[in-house]
This record gives structure tokens, sequence and C-alpha cells, in this order.
């Protein structure tokens, strides 16, 4: 099954609706309904299914089908194919995060054949890796057509660790427009570029305040909200005082920050010491920021269901936090009790010749039986 869903070739940019048809099918053969949640075009879907009695207090397993590209890495193996060499299973996806996926689907005989009296609900999702997009229109389907379920595991990769706790994520574009003019004549333009050097240069500031106050006790690495520009493009020649500077940039905070508050600094910054310099040579320059996309982090549940499921199968005591943004925020902003648990390493994630241990696939394995076991009780 691993191989079957990495050879879809599912990144992001992609429909994902060949790997999602093939579930349905599959899922189909054994009896199993499901549901497509399809984006505004139809090009691509989410998909939901329940195995077992529909009744209240199942558990959620939950995995997104796109994966990051391939293009320019350098790849010692076809990135869409599995192969396996010294213990491991090589592959675009294996780690992150189609493994978890696969192991759960293949066990769909197994669910069936023990009878298991609470369901286990599959929530596959689509455009996870560019923001997330996909997800929050299934879980609004979940929520409304399911009976309520005890826990959401969401299986990116952890080595099998519980993550009770992630940040969210807030992206952003921001466009700056100046006005141009010959390079030697600095007072009659206004540079769209410096300007955009000067705010990027203000978002470094501004993390390095979180870092400043960070709790040295906390689970994070690193332990405080940071602020990163990774694209900035902007001008036209060397010596033309550009017009126009764009640049793309994303907040990932902790839970106890509010993305908005860094943004409302940034808009002020922006309103009270740059346009109204900028405004004294010319009357068009402008700074616009959008907001691309939100998703919120993941709480520490205390005592929650979720958490206290997974330490019951997998025998561990503590859990941890990640620093990546995943759909379990978004899961437990609907109300789901939600944790992070599934086989691989965040590590290999997004890299040329990412790859799965054999050993994982084992540890996921054993989970999703004692899961099956817990449930059939």
């Amino acid at each position: 099954m691993i191989e079957k869903l990495v050879g879809f070739d599912t990144v992001s940019r992609n429909s994902n609706l060949p790997l999602i048809d093939f579930v349905a099918d599959y899922l189909d053969g054994h009896g199993v309904a499901s549901t497509k949640v399809f984006n505004e075009d139809q090009t691509k879907a989410n998909l939901y299914a329940t195995v077992g009695p529909n009744v209240e207090g199942g558990i959620v397993l939950s995995g997104h089908t796109d994966v990051v590209p391939v293009d320019g890495q350098p790849w010692e193996t076809d990135p869409f194919s599995i192969v396996e060499k010294d213990g491991k299973l090589y592959g675009r996806g294996t780690s992150d995060m189609k493994s978890f996926s696969a192991i759960a689907l293949s066990k769909v005989p197994e669910m069936q054949a023990k009878g298991i009296a609470r369901p286990i609900h599959f929530a596959l999702s689509y455009d996870e890796e560019v923001g997330c997009l996909g997800a929050p229109s299934m879980i609004d389907r979940i929520a409304e057509n399911l009976p309520p379920a005890r826990a959401v595991i969401v299986g990116e990769p952890t080595m099998m660790d519980i993550v009770s706790a992630h940040k969210g994520i807030m992206t952003l574009k921001t466009t700056i427009t100046g006005r141009e003019a010959h390079s030697s004549l600095v007072e009659d333009g206004v540079s769209a570029v410096m300007t955009g050097a000067r705010l990027v240069t203000f978002i470094a500031d501004m993390m390095a305040e979180n870092k400043a106050k960070a709790d040295p006790n906390s689970k994070f690495s690193p332990p405080y909200t940071t602020l990163h520009s990774g694209v900035i493009n902007g001008g036209t020649a060397a010596n033309i005082i550009s017009r126009e500077c764009v640049f793309l940039w994303d907040i990932r905070h902790i839970p106890d920050d509010d993305p908005m508050s860094f943004v409302d600094r940034f808009n002020s910054y922006c309103e009270t010491e740059l346009l109204p310099k900028m405004r004294e040579i010319a009357p068009e320059p402008n700074i616009v920021t959008e907001i691309n996309s939100i998703v919120p982090a993941l709480n520490p549940e205390q005592d929650g269901e979720a958490e206290m499921l997974c330490k019951a199968i997998t025998g561990q005591n503590s859990s941890s936090a990640v620093s990546y943004a995943a759909e379990a925020g978004q899961f437990q902003e609907a109300g789901f009790s939600t944790v992070i648990c599934g086989p691989g390493s965040i590590g290999v994630a997004h890299q040329p010749n990412e790859y799965i241990e054999i050993s994982q696939v084992h540890a996921a394995e054993q989970f999703i039986l004692k899961l099956i076991d817990r449930l059939a009780e």
C-alpha cells in the first residue's frame, strides 16, 4: 500500500484525484463507503470514510495526500517509486506522510475481521503542504455528518512519539510600490526595494525580541515565535530606483502568541514611520500586506482523550512539541481532541532521497493493530 500511494505524483501543484479515486475504490472493495469533499474547481478532493459502526467514540486517522516538489533535488532513485535499501524505503512521501495512511488503509480487513465496536474514520486531505488549505472543508463535514469522535490522530512523522503541541503559521505577502527615477537622483524617487529591505529587517527585529524573552523551559525548538522572509523580488536594473518590491514571509507562532499582534505592529510601522516619508516625495507609494493562509497552533490538552489513548497504546509517559504546523490545530479548533503520532522522521521530509525506516513501518503497524484491538474490546 505504501508503494501504491507513493506511486501517485501528488505534488501540491498537481491533482490528487487519481490517489483519492484509488483509495475510494479500495475501500469500496471492502464494502466501505467514502465521501469526497472537492475544491472549488473539482481538481482536488479530500476523502473521509468510516470503518465499523456509525456510533460515537470513534478514532479519526488523519493524513494529507500531497507532497512537496522534487524539482532540482539530486534524487538517486525515482522519487515516485519505492526502492528498498539498507532497511529503508526511499520515495517522496514515505516519511511525510503517505506511509501512515497506507499502513492504516492496509489494515481495513483486520478492522472488519475484529468487528470493532467503535469506528475508525479515515480523513485524507489535499494541499496541506501549501498552507493546510484542504482540510478545513473536510473537518466541517466530519463534524456535521459523523457521530462525535473520541480522538484524532494526525500521522505526521514523529518517530511514533506523541506530539501534543505544534506551532501555528500565518503566511503573508507584502507589496511595496515606490516611484521610479534615475539612481543618480535619489531624492526624486522612492525605492521599493530599499523599503522592502527595511521591512524585512523590522521583521527580523521582532523575532529577536521574541528570542530575548523566550521561555527556556518551552518544549518548542526554537522556543519562541519566529518570523521569516523566504522570497523577495523587485526592481528592474541597478541604475533605476525601483518601483515595486514583493516579499513573502511567515509567522510561526507558539500557542500563547497571537500572530495578528505582529501583523498589527508591522502595519503600524508602515503607516507611521515609512509611508509618510515616502509620500513626501510622491503621492503614489504604498505598502499592502495580504494574509495568504492561517493555520492555528495545536495546544496541549489537559488529560486530553487523544493523548491518553496514544499513551495507553505506546506505553509512553510523556509528549513533546514540534515547530512545524500541521492540520492537527485545525481539528482541535473544530472541537476534536487531537495529537500527532506517526512513523518516520521530519528530518528527512522535503529532502532528496526521502525515506522511512522499515522498523518505523513495523512500529506504526503494531500501533494500528493495537488500536484495532482496543476498539474491538
